[in-house]
């Protein structure tokens, strides 16, 4: 059986994790999730029984699971991900700030979608430009330097302009222009810049164990 992406209920997997993966978009910044009302027991009729201390290895493996769910990522390209960031410098570090430089991911931190699933749907259906370019590659790794807008006649941008309304701060490595539905890259993120619900360490003693 292939495994793809999921496609059940998204806030389940915020429950599952015990943390806000905001991947429900304005209900979670309405305080409205279900992490929210049900509390962090696994979904599920047993949930609160299955909570039981986690071996060292299970724990590894869940920042694993959090990390891809909370950016959209798949187990290969993940691997790829954690391979690239370990030829670079601090693996955890440079694993966050691969992840953070994916497209999808630059278009939902400067505020033009609500969340990284929406971002990457502008995305792979050609509503994203990069230096005047349009892209439909999610996982395209933006440099600084480089500008991101939502295309001119995109049929999107209406969508895009109500999603900046809930925006409060964007990232200090981001430069966005509401108005014009734009942005620039300014710099390669610090990892105290990256507000992400990851135990980067454990991942990589995970991956250094396979």
């Amino acid at each position: 059986m292939t495994v793809g992406r999921h496609t059940g209920p998204v806030e389940k997997l915020s429950r599952r994790e015990g943390v806000e993966l905001y991947l429900k978009g304005e209900r979670a910044l309405n305080g409205k999730s279900a992490l929210e009302r049900r509390g962090p027991n696994p979904p599920g009729q047993h949930g609160a029984a299955r909570r039981r201390r986690p071996s060292i290895y299970a724990e590894q493996l869940r920042a694993k699971q959090r990390a891809k769910r909370y950016y959209g990522v798949r187990e290969k390209q993940f691997r790829n991900y954690v391979r690239e960031a370990a030829k670079k410098g601090i693996t955890g570090e440079e694993l966050l700030r691969l992840l953070e430089r994916r497209l999808d991911n630059v278009v939902y931190r400067l505020g033009f979608a609500s969340t990284r699933a929406q971002a990457r749907q502008f995305v792979n259906h050609g509503h994203v430009y990069v230096d005047g370019r349009r892209v439909d590659i999610s996982s395209y790794s933006v440099k600084p330097g480089q500008e991101i807008a939502i295309g001119a006649g995109s049929p999107v941008r209406d969508v895009a302009a109500a999603t900046t309304e809930l925006t409060g701060t964007v990232a200090p490595w981001l430069q966005t222009d509401f108005e014009a539905l734009a942005g620039k890259v300014l710099r390669v993120p610090q990892r105290t810049e990256i507000s992400a619900p990851i135990d980067e360490h454990l991942i990589v003693e995970l991956y250094s164990r396979l």
